[in-house]
């Protein structure tokens, strides 16, 4: 297609160099397995890192476990049953993706902890003093991995939702037929079809684990990723940190080649004319009251016990005052990730029109090479991004020094420009995915009806295809913005001396153990994940709404009922 546009394609060499670029911070961390071993990284052999191996599996095992459990079960019950409470609980079990794992954390230590309300109404109510009664250590490996299940089990759910309404009921009646039973059903011919979106919903969660920082580090649970934080501002090595990311980053590229590996050349599809959505059969009695706790448990007790917490901490007088410093915190927060989904935006549209120009393996090779930031962890980016900047600024000012005897300064590391580089590292992915599925259904026929009209390839993308991605568009910045508000390590590691965002706020103020001081940063940060977590909610209910009915038929004692219904 001649005529293209500059800013929107620059052609194959340079999406390959743009890519690079955004790749540099991967790179970085990843060579510096390769440096030679020093006195620092030599001690954390000797002393730290088998635990810090240990307890990431650990975690990681754990919660893969838990929101495998949770999700696949809760996406069952929804999918195949009508209980009380089940339209609603079908999409409100979204709502813990709206905390982030470090928030959460908090809030719970703040309930359960000693003097919390919880075990303080226990020694009032029974008259008990410490020595006589056990109750279990929320700041602790287990808390860690209660605390991740309860706000990570959602990206199991959906998608294992989604596989099970996408079946048909012919597999299932035929295994009735053979006489296998609804549990014997679910186990030998559901969740075996299942099994490609159970594995991606499970690698999410894992790798989400994998990249915590906030909940780790406020439980003192000893993992890489506040490893990493200590041996850089506690030992002062950025050559250590660097090396344990490292490592962190093969932990995390194993768990992606192992999904990968797991999904090699399988097919898991429905065939014939003759498939039709599954029937739903509604439970009465015992068994609905069952199912609905069931779904119920995880809502409660991953979004409504700590954001009524949280309400009742920032309406009260401990709360965080809403005044001009707390208002200053929220521009900063929202500039900042206003800012970065802007960038990732314009970076995402960018790199899949010149995909869609250019079709050739370069293109196609660099724009999957720069989705995979997403999989590393933020406190691994922050590392990437450190060095290499930090070496740019020295070697700018060791020239100038030399050159004109005038010292530049820190030009790029410590300031906004190194954490907006990190954040689109980091969550470029997320904008490009859902631009690319946008533009998946706008046909060619589109490009060429603008062509004839005399558009250039620039002119398309603005009078066409903009207005025809209006909605994908939205989500993309929605989802990147709600990602850096959430985002804490790269802030962290990377934010200007005295710059302070709602999650750093909220961090420091945890710290200190002031956690209901931290309620109001905390709140805002859960209230703007809720934005994109109620609109996907509403899709999920418009989309089972417009679901066609299937082929009614009787059904031996069983009063059954339309999925769509």
């Amino acid at each position: 297609m001649s005529g293209r546009h500059p800013l929107l394609s620059p052609g194959p060499a340079g999406t390959a160099l743009l890519a690079s670029l955004l790749c540099v911070p991967v790179l970085v961390v990843a060579a510096s397995a390769f440096y030679p071993a020093g006195e620092v990284w030599r001690h954390l052999v000797d002393t730290v890192l088998a635990e810090y191996v240990s307890n990431s599996l650990i975690l990681m095992l754990g919660v893969g476990a838990g929101t495998l459990l949770v999700g696949v079960s809760t996406a069952w019950l929804t999918v195949n049953f009508r209980f009380p409470g089940a339209r609603v609980l079908e999409w409100g079990l979204l709502l813990p993706l709206a905390f982030p794992a470090y928030i959460i954390a908090y809030t719970y230590t703040g309930m359960l902890d000693y003097a919390g309300p919880v075990q303080t109404a226990l020694r009032d109510t029974f008259g008990w003093s410490r020595n006589d009664y056990w109750f279990p250590e929320v700041r602790s490996l287990g808390g860690a991995v209660a605390m991740l299940t309860l706000v990570l089990y959602p990206y199991v759910y959906l998608l294992a939702r989604s596989a099970f309404l996408e079946q048909s009921s012919v597999a299932t009646d035929v295994a009735r037929t053979l006489g296998c039973g609804p549990v014997a059903s679910f186990f030998r011919v559901t969740l075996p079809a299942a099994r490609p979106a159970l594995i991606a919903g499970l690698s999410l969660a894992m790798m989400e684990t994998l990249a915590d920082f906030g909940t780790v580090q406020f439980f003192g649970v000893p993992v890489f990723t506040n490893g990493i934080y200590r041996t850089w501002f506690g030992l002062g090595d950025a050559a250590a940190a660097a090396q344990l990311a490292a490592v962190l980053l093969g932990f995390v590229f194993t768990l992606v080649m192992l999904e990968q590996w797991s999904r090699r050349g399988a097919r898991y599809t429905m065939l014939g004319s003759r498939s039709r959505p599954i029937e739903v059969r509604r439970l009465r009695g015992a068994a609905a009251v069952g199912a609905c706790a069931a779904c119920a448990l995880p809502l409660a007790l991953g979004f409504l016990l700590p954001a009524g917490q949280l309400t009742a901490w920032a309406l009260g007088p401990a709360g965080e005052a809403i005044d001009a410093k707390f208002l200053h915190l929220v521009w900063n927060s929202v500039s900042l990730s206003g800012g970065a989904a802007a960038l990732a935006l314009v970076l995402a549209l960018l790199f899949a029109y010149t995909r869609r120009l250019h079709p050739v393996l370069l293109v196609r090779a660099a724009t999957r090479v720069v989705t995979l930031g997403y999989a590393v962890p933020g406190t691994v980016v922050a590392v990437g991004v450190m060095l290499p900047f930090a070496w740019l600024d020295n070697t700018v000012d060791g020239l100038m020094r030399s050159a004109f005897g005038v010292s530049t300064g820190l030009l790029l590391s410590g300031t906004l420009a190194a954490v907006m580089f990190a954040y689109v590292v980091r969550f470029l992915s997320v904008s490009l995915q859902t631009v690319d599925a946008g533009l998946a259904r706008v046909t060619r026929n589109m490009d060429e009806a603008g062509r004839s009209l005399g558009y250039r390839a620039g002119e398309v993308v603005w009078r066409v295809h903009v207005p025809m991605l209006r909605g994908s568009l939205l989500t993309a910045v929605l989802l990147v913005f709600v990602d850096v508000m959430k985002e804490l390590p790269a802030t962290l590691i990377l934010r200007p001396f005295d710059f302070n965002t709602l999650a750093v706020r909220a961090y420091e103020l945890a710290g200190d153990e002031r956690l209901e001081d931290a309620s109001t940063a905390a709140i805002a940060i859960v209230a703007a994940g809720l934005v994109p977590v109620l609109l996907l909610s509403v899709s999920i209910a418009r989309t089972r709404r417009r679901a066609p009915a299937p082929e009614r038929r009787p059904v031996a004692s069983l009063d059954r009922i339309p999925a769509s219904a």
